[in-house]
């Protein structure tokens, strides 16, 4: 059964959290998608997946790319998955695929200062809820680890 996981943003920047959770995914032997909805974004991601770490990078590409089905990231704009990924981030009020339950996991991330992305992510609870998911809300507490919160919070 698919996982959705919904990650409220407080305090917090895109850039900051998403690589490490693509790291945990990667951990687990898991290929990753990370989905937007905007070039800019995307290419802004893609920069800093490459600089985040002094002592690093993230292997990753972009959909545009030959090798996307080769990556253990991936990119992307689009709804596809070319490179058999397990977990998909989507990013941005990006759309839950309409194949959902292929994947492992599914991660919405999305900004808790934006009260149009709240409202959007409560929606996507409820569909979820209803689609028989297994659904989750997440939220950094005082040290900004994440804790898994009653989905009453998410609920409205």
């Amino acid at each position: 059964m698919t996982e959705i996981l919904f990650y409220h943003l407080q305090g917090q920047k895109l850039e900051g959290v998403l690589p490490a959770l693509l790291e945990k995914s990667l951990e687990r032997g898991w290929r990753a998608i990370v989905q937007g909805a905007s070039e800019e974004r995307i290419e802004a991601l893609d920069a800093h997946l490459w600089t985040y770490r002094d002592d690093g990078f993230m292997p990753h590409g972009t959909w545009r790319e030959a090798e996307a089905a080769e990556q253990p990231v991936l990119l992307t704009l689009t709804d596809s998955n070319p490179n058999g990924a397990n977990v998909r981030f989507l990013i941005e009020g990006a759309p839950v695929p309409v194949d959902a339950e292929s994947y492992q996991r599914i991660v919405l991330l999305f900004d808790g200062e934006d009260e149009d992305a709240v409202t959007a992510a409560r929606g996507r609870w409820t569909e979820a809820k209803a689609k028989g998911f297994e659904a989750t809300y997440w939220q950094p507490d005082a040290n900004g680890r994440w804790v898994k919160r009653p989905e009453a919070r998410l609920k409205g």
